[in-house]
This record gives C-alpha cells, sequence and structure tokens, in this order.
C-alpha cells in the first residue's frame, strides 16, 4: 500500500456518520484497519484478542457437536471469523445493525469479507440486535422459532458503557431472560467488554443463568506497551 492513510467509504446512517478507514501502521509494519461511528472507534484490526476470545472462550463452554451459533455485532469479522474456526459449527447468524459493514464485507473492502461472505454456513443478517434478541421473532428471519447453542455478543464498549442509551435496558435481567430463551438447554451466552470485570454485571447474569464467570483478557499494547485487557462473561442456561 502507497498511502500511509486511506478512507475507504463514509456513509451517514441514523446511528451516526460511519466510516471505514484503512492506515499504515510503521511501528507494526502492518496495514491496519479501523471502523468509526462519528468521533468513536468500533474496531481496529491492531486489537483483535479479545474479539477472538470472546468466540474461543463461549465456545469452549458449548456442548455439542453441531452447533448453531449467533453473533451480535460484525464489525471487522474476527468473532465471527473464530466462530468459524470452531468445527464443530455448523451454522452462524452474524446480526449487524448497519448495512454499509455487511456491504463492506460482501464487496472484499476488509480482510475477512470474502472469507465470511463466501461460507455456506455464515449469514450477514441486518437488524437491531438488542430488538431482536428479546423478540418473539427471534435473531434468525429465516426460522423465527430458532434456538442456539451459543450466542455471542460484541457491539457495546461496555454494559454500563453503551453506543445507544436504548442499548442498556437489555443489560437487565428481563430483556437478558427473554434473550435466554433463544438459548438450547445448556446453552451458552458470551459477551465482550472493554472494561474491567463488573460485580454489578455478574450479579445479573447470575439472577438469569445457572452459571456465569468473568474471564480476564490480557494481550500485548504495541501502542503503549506492556499489557492490555478485556473481560469476556460466559454465562450458561439451566441444563
Amino acid at each position: 500500500m502507497g498511502a500511509r492513510f486511506e478512507e475507504l467509504d463514509w456513509r451517514p446512517t441514523p446511528m451516526g456518520a460511519v466510516s471505514l478507514r484503512r492506515r499504515r501502521d510503521p511501528a507494526a509494519g502492518v496495514d491496519v484497519y479501523e471502523i468509526k461511528l462519528d468521533d468513536d472507534f468500533l474496531m481496529s484490526s491492531l486489537w483483535t484478542e479479545g474479539e477472538t476470545e470472546l468466540a474461543r472462550l463461549g465456545l469452549a463452554a458449548a456442548v455439542g457437536d453441531a452447533l448453531d451459533v449467533a453473533v451480535g455485532g460484525l464489525g471487522l469479522g474476527y468473532t465471527a471469523q473464530a466462530a468459524l474456526d470452531d468445527p464443530r459449527v455448523r451454522s452462524l447468524v452474524v446480526v449487524e445493525a448497519l448495512a454499509e459493514v455487511i456491504e463492506w464485507h460482501q464487496a472484499g473492502l476488509v480482510p475477512l469479507g470474502e472469507r465470511l461472505a463466501g461460507d455456506e454456513r455464515c449469514r450477514l443478517v441486518q437488524g437491531d440486535f438488542f430488538a431482536m434478541a428479546p423478540s418473539p421473532d427471534g435473531l434468525d428471519p429465516r426460522n423465527p422459532e430458532a434456538r442456539f447453542h451459543a450466542i455471542l455478543l460484541d457491539i457495546d464498549h461496555s454494559p454500563s458503557h453503551v453506543l445507544d442509551p436504548a442499548h442498556a435496558s437489555f443489560y437487565r435481567p428481563p430483556a437478558l431472560g427473554r434473550m435466554a430463551e433463544r438459548l438450547h438447554p445448556g446453552g451458552i451466552f458470551a459477551l465482550w467488554s472493554n472494561e474491567a470485570p463488573d460485580d454489578g454485571f455478574s450479579a445479573v447474569l447470575g439472577e438469569v443463568f445457572a452459571e456465569a464467570e468473568a474471564h480476564v483478557v490480557e494481550f500485548s499494547n504495541p501502542i503503549q506497551g506492556g499489557t492490555s485487557a478485556n473481560t469476556v462473561y460466559v454465562a450458561r442456561t439451566e441444563r
């Protein structure tokens, strides 16, 4: 790549202006892809460990050899790719609010786009996860009665730092309980958070699920040096 910085796409949306950009990181020696919503960074290909561990930890807790999985939030596709790397995954529905993000994958503008769009197990669905998950119509428009062995969520920065105030009610027992009805017995709900484990949210999960645990995911920080950390919550319904 010749240019140090390139804006690949910019679109106004009801949520704000969404943009996809690519820049050369001289320290890492790689091209970095970033998604922004207005001035808020949603995703960077320089930081993917948390997204990958969300799928790995969530699916490690899932039981079975033919797993039906749903992912809330497409972003640059790292959670979805990690899910598809598990050979037990039979089907994957990825719900993304912004049609523009889905189009970037389908057009091959992001590194993982062609793989996700071309995998027969994977369907990219435009919709509001927070409205769909607790709804009677569920997360799969083709099958409103669909149940999943795992639901993996990576949209908000954390349960207390949401991208839209309308998302906040999802992280309370009533909405989480309705979403849990979309899981098979013993099914897994896993959530990525950019913040340290929150005992209050762990208690909320404990009200809804039979088991809940918070995992701290540490990874190298090439910008500031040392390490940084995310949290992955993993909860299980009654078996």
